[in-house]
């Protein structure tokens, strides 16, 4: 089969030529040029290419030239690439670049705790690499249930910044650690230098200056020397009005220090609320309204889906994260725009 290609391809290349000169012949006889010129130019034409088909085909080795091809083509899955690349690092441990490559293309692949081992190996070898802080922080928060920038992800992102003022994702990030503790003020301060870096009316320096609103309204009011129409500007966006009670059959499960959680999840994503209410269970029954100023994190509000689910938890260890024992109910999953209040019974155990 690939010898009858290569001919009919030869041969289509030297009737191609021949139909391009054959004009060119007689033109040139009109004027009076040599027969013979172009006669040798119309025979090179229609046996070079013949000639070389043939050629190749006598001295060539074209079935050798499909094993090469199909060698070189042959496909390397991602999971061959790395399991190729962590044994490379086990023969040559020290190899910094390699780690960060297999930090980098495990948080990618979104394997956050397989990246934080590989940035945690970056960072033995360059401590102070601000990337490898970063990612480190960045892929920790990622492995938690609750998503918090905490402990050492905390004070590596602070290294980071200082040591890079203008690094965008680290403000950025620790930030977002100042907001989940309740230093608004200070996330505020922190995204303020992320502002000068973004593109003026870019939807990013909207949503930074949406963050650095809520910040300031969350901390009580804008900050000395800030506009003073900022805090008064935040976004309402969207918001939940929940109804709880509690089943009167676990009434006798409450115990001092209880604490009442109504949060609201996307359907579809990570478990971190996208908005979250602490209140005492004595209270019960309820009303609290879940709005974009309730999120754990800023870039994760309610407003940044259409459903959620929504549920109450009371919670024995004080903590959000579920443990056994903890009383739970739910309303299942609602649409953010829904305008009636959400119901929720608490009347299962954990």
């Amino acid at each position: 089969m690939k010898t009858v290609f290569l001919i009919a391809a030869a041969a289509m290349v030297a009737v191609a030529l021949a139909v391009l000169l054959l004009p060119l012949v007689r033109q040139g006889r009109k004027s009076g040029r040599s027969r013979g010129v172009f006669a040798v130019a119309l025979l090179i034409a229609l046996v070079l290419p013949l000639g070389t088909g043939a050629l190749y085909l006598l001295v060539g080795t074209p079935a050798a030239l499909n094993g090469v091809t199909a060698e070189a083509t042959a496909p390397i899955s991602m999971q061959q690439a790395l399991a190729e690349l962590r044994t490379h690092l086990q023969q040559q441990p020290d190899d910094l670049q390699g780690w960060m490559l297999l930090a980098q293309t495990s948080s990618m692949l979104r394997q956050p705790a397989d990246a934080r081992d590989a940035f945690d190996h970056a960072l033995k070898l360059a401590p102070n690499n601000a990337e490898a802080m970063i990612g480190w922080a960045e892929n920790d928060s990622m492995t938690r249930n609750d998503h918090r920038i905490e402990g050492r992800a905390l004070e590596l992102l602070k290294r980071a910044v200082q040591l890079h003022p203008d690094s965008q994702r680290g403000l950025w990030l620790l930030g977002i650690g100042n907001f989940q503790r309740g230093e608004y003020r200070e996330a505020a301060a922190t995204w303020r230098l992320l502002q000068p870096q973004l593109e003026p009316g870019s939807n990013v320096a909207k949503s930074v200056a949406e963050q650095i609103a809520v910040a300031d309204a969350r901390a009580g009011g804008a900050p000395a020397g800030a506009s003073s129409s900022a805090a008064a500007a935040a976004p309402q966006g969207a918001a939940l009005q929940v109804q709880v009670a509690l089943a009167p059959a676990l009434k006798d499960k409450l115990a001092p220090g209880d604490a009442l959680f109504v949060y609201a999840r996307a359907e579809n994503g990570p478990p971190m609320p996208l908005a979250v209410a602490k209140l005492d269970p004595a209270q019960l029954p309820t009303t609290v309204t879940l709005t974009d100023a309730m999120a754990m994190t800023p870039a994760f509000r309610l407003s940044s889906v259409e459903r959620v689910f929504v549920g109450a938890r009371i919670s024995h260890s004080g903590q959000p994260v579920a443990q056994p024992g903890d009383l739970e109910g739910d309303a299942g999953v609602v649409a953010v725009e829904r305008k009636t209040p959400v119901k929720i019974r608490i009347d299962k155990v954990h």
